[in-house]
């Protein structure tokens, strides 16, 4: 074969089995290179996760289980009102599609309930203010507590029938007493009345 017949591209018949081939060839490995990234990705293959906020940990798990996904626990905040333990958010979030073998990374409700300072309101706030101070720190209030006093005055702030020390902490959102005087001035009127006809009869 001479030059000149190898160059001739209408009559060359092995170039262009040659070019043939090749693109044979290239189409072949871009196929194979596709389908095994489809099968490394698992692509098309989509678990959706399920919703499993108020469930425990236990139960999300085998839940994520059954589903071919894995679970952790990745934070803990408090909610009041929630069992301790249970499923506040996880992510990714329910009915979000992932791959098989997913973590989902999950938001519980702490086991342990935070503890907060009582505002400090006995014996330096009036009534209306220490209510005002106690709601606002989240707190309760069941019915005032009255004793001889001046009237619509702090004297004591009472956390499950025991009176708290200034600064002493209590769990979050609990629920508090105020010891207000009811306005009799501290002093019993009987008191007043012996207390007067000693004197009479000592002069």
């Amino acid at each position: 074969m001479t030059a000149k017949d190898f160059f001739s591209f209408k009559k060359n018949r092995f170039l262009w089995g040659n070019l043939l081939a090749m693109v044979i060839t290239a189409c072949l490995l871009i196929f194979i290179v596709l389908k095994m990234l489809d099968s490394y990705t698992r692509h098309g293959q989509a678990i959706i996760v399920p919703d499993t906020k108020g469930m425990s940990v236990f139960q999300a798990e085998e839940l994520f289980r059954t589903k071919g996904l894995y679970c952790t626990v990745a934070d803990s905040i408090y909610v009041k009102g929630k069992p301790a333990g249970t499923v506040i958010d996880h992510i990714p979030a329910g009915g979000r599609k992932v791959k098989d073998g997913r973590t989902v990374y999950l938001t519980i409700n702490t086991l342990n309930v935070p503890m907060q300072p009582a505002p400090d309101v006995a014996d330096n706030s009036s009534l209306r203010q220490a209510q005002a101070r106690i709601l606002a720190s989240g707190f309760k209030l069941t019915a005032n507590e009255l004793i001889r006093g001046e009237k619509d005055w702090v004297y004591e702030v009472k956390y499950n029938g025991r009176a708290l020390e200034p600064g002493e902490k209590v769990p979050v959102g609990s629920t508090l007493t105020l010891v207000v005087g009811d306005g009799s001035g501290g002093v019993p009127e009987s008191d007043d009345r012996t207390d007067d006809s000693t004197d009479e009869s000592d002069l």
